[in-house]
């Protein structure tokens, strides 16, 4: 079985983020190594977000989640995958704003960051198709639907 170490940072409390227990099961289902590891999830305010995105990413502003994978020195073994940067009032925002329910949303979010952190990216059209679908496997895995899919509006009656 593949095993994941989850340490979780939590520097920004708000009523809609999934407790420790939820963000751990997505990481680890996200995992796809076969070893054990280690990740670090992050969750963060606006203002923490915006600066490490501008600084590591060269992009105004607070970003969804952002993932650093971990690069060990030439002859060094060490079983960390990486971290997660995940900042909880965008994705509440971006929930929101898409019509998509909060749980759902937060668990795209860490199976997406932890994708990135496995070397999977969504530049190039033909890798995006690749990362989307083994996410969409993986959310429904989870029990949610496909994030990619339109939701549907609520009609006034």
């Amino acid at each position: 079985m593949n095993r994941l170490t989850v340490d979780l940072q939590q520097v920004y409390d708000a009523s809609g983020i999934p407790v420790a227990e939820r963000l751990e099961q997505w990481a680890q289902c996200a995992w796809l190594g076969d070893t054990a590891s280690e990740v670090t999830i992050r969750i963060v305010d606006s203002d923490e977000s915006a600066e490490l995105n501008g600084q590591y990413r060269g992009k105004n502003g607070p970003t969804n989640v952002l993932s650093f994978p971990f690069e060990a020195p030439a002859g060094i073994t060490v079983p960390l995958v990486g971290d997660l940067i995940i900042c909880a009032p965008v994705v509440e925002k971006e929930a929101k704003d898409q019509h998509k329910e909060l749980e759902a949303h937060w668990a795209h979010m860490v199976v997406h960051g932890m994708l990135h952190l496995q070397g999977y990216d969504h530049i190039e059209d033909d890798d995006a198709e690749v990362m989307e679908a083994l996410e969409v496997r993986l959310l429904q895995q989870l029990g949610y639907g496909n994030p990619y899919e339109p939701e549907e509006a609520e009609q006034d009656s």
